[in-house]
């Protein structure tokens, strides 16, 4: 059976992007990012395109493209849009679909809304990735508290980069979250290191 998830991170450069990869994998998912701000070139597509192998892959084309790699709001003032919920449209597949969000969830996408409007409007659930570094523990809680109080349902949580198990296992009791994978630290990251955890992952 097909499903929407949505991959949503407790700040930027959390792993998103390799969390998204062992969804798409596990999953047989295609993949959609809505807004892409910045590295046009080699974004965050081209790297699922690389690391995911399964053969259906579609890699859906962003609906705002914008040049700096900025909060979406100040990157596409400076290229003279604007961006507007109504303007994202959810590919429509027989498949299961990966959306990547850009940054956190209180990240202004215009002077007005941000990435959770997004999140609402596209109605699907949310992963919440998280990741060890002083202050953490807060962002991580502070994230699944603004989904609780917007109603959007979190599958569960994905622990990114080095461990810090007394932090784990609060944000586990405090969230009542499964967890639902941990991504070690990684010397790289390939297909194979991605196929490894999406044979793990607990969906």
């Amino acid at each position: 059976m097909s499903q929407t998830i949505i991959v949503a991170g407790i700040g930027t450069e959390i792993g998103k992007t390799v969390v998204s990869a062992i969804l798409t994998n596990a999953l047989k998912a295609d993949y959609w990012k809505p807004i892409q701000s910045g590295d046009l070139d080699q974004g965050d597509a081209y790297w699922i395109q690389q690391w995911v192998k399964h053969p259906n892959l579609t890699i859906w084309p962003s609906t705002y493209r914008l040049s700096q790699p900025l909060s979406p709001h100040t990157a596409a003032e400076l290229d003279g849009i604007s961006i507007e919920l109504n303007q994202f449209q959810k590919p429509s597949s027989s498949n299961s679909l990966v959306i990547e969000l850009a940054g956190g969830l209180m990240v202004p996408i215009n002077d007005q809304q941000t990435n959770i409007d997004l999140i609402q409007s596209l109605n699907a659930p949310v992963i919440l990735v998280s990741k060890n570094y002083l202050g953490s523990i807060n962002h991580t809680l502070l994230s699944f508290e603004m989904l609780q109080q917007r109603g959007i349902p979190v599958l569960g949580i994905v622990f990114n980069g080095p461990e810090n198990p007394s932090g784990e296992k609060f944000i586990l009791n405090y969230t009542q979250l499964p967890l639902l994978l941990r991504v070690n630290e990684e010397p790289s990251i390939n297909d194979i290191v991605i196929d490894h955890y999406a044979q793990q992952i607990k969906l």
